[in-house]
Order: C-alpha cells, then sequence, then structure tokens
C-alpha cells in the first residue's frame, strides 16, 4: 500500500506511529490505508490476527478522541471481515494513560478472542482500568 498524500494534519517527530503512518517505517506491513487511518500488524501479537488502527496524524491518547476518530473502528471491522473473521469474536480498545507503551493514539484490533493466551488476556481485559473496549467509551457513538 502506498503511503496516502497527507493534508494540513500534523504529525510528531519522533512518533513511530506517525512514521509509520507517513509510510516512512519500511519494517512495518500496512494493511490498510485511507486519508484519516493506517492500520498496520502489532508487533506482538496476542491473537490469530492483531492489528493496531492509528489516526494518520498525531493524537496523544484515548482521553483525546473525538467523533472524527470513528473510522478506526469501521476500517477496522472491514479489515477483520475481508479476512473472514467473525466479528464476535473480536476485541477493539485502547489502552488508557499511563497504561500506553506509545503516545500516540492507537486502538488494538484482536481475534479470534477464543485464541488469546493467558497473559494476553490479563493485558487485553475488557473494561479494566489500564483497557476499555470501544463500546465502553460511552461520549463516542461507536
Amino acid at each position: 500500500i502506498s503511503p496516502v498524500e497527507k493534508t494540513d494534519l500534523a504529525t510528531l517527530p519522533g512518533c513511530i506511529f506517525c512514521k509509520i503512518a507517513s509510510g516512512n517505517d519500511p519494517t512495518t506491513e500496512i494493511v490498510f490505508q485511507n486519508e484519516r487511518v493506517c492500520i498496520f500488524k502489532d508487533i506482538r501479537p496476542a491473537s490469530d490476527f492483531h492489528f493496531l488502527a492509528v489516526p494518520n496524524h498525531h493524537v496523544e491518547n484515548v482521553k483525546s478522541l473525538t467523533a472524527a476518530d470513528k473510522p478506526l473502528r469501521k476500517s477496522s471491522m472491514n479489515v477483520l471481515r475481508g479476512k473472514q473473521v467473525n466479528l464476535a469474536d473480536a476485541s477493539f480498545g485502547f489502552h488508557i494513560p499511563p497504561f500506553t507503551s506509545v503516545k500516540h493514539l492507537h486502538m488494538h484490533v484482536i481475534a479470534p478472542i477464543a485464541n488469546m493466551g493467558l497473559i494476553s488476556r490479563l493485558i487485553f481485559r475488557p473494561n479494566s482500568m489500564w483497557f476499555k473496549t470501544v463500546s465502553s467509551l460511552g461520549r463516542i457513538a461507536w
């Protein structure tokens, strides 16, 4: 997939996810990208399919999430559908600060949940103090 031409949306120098979304990290396999969203494989997969969906512009974390970021979920669902994944056995969620490893908003897309190991089930435990599913983020109707 070729990098998407950016408009006036800002990126942050030194941010690895900004680098990936701008097409400047040749080691990362981008599975989907459009003008707003970049989806790529997680380097430590928790299940058979584990992607990160990030905005192409820099957004600090889930506390900065707005309705403009809703395409993250829709695009991720389309990627999973394209891989014949049952969406009922998928998880879509965010780590909550200070439990974020990269300070660029990224939604974890994990499937099938049934194939996650014990440690992954703890790290991505739905609606814990460190990980929230998109459906639990009531301020934005996902």
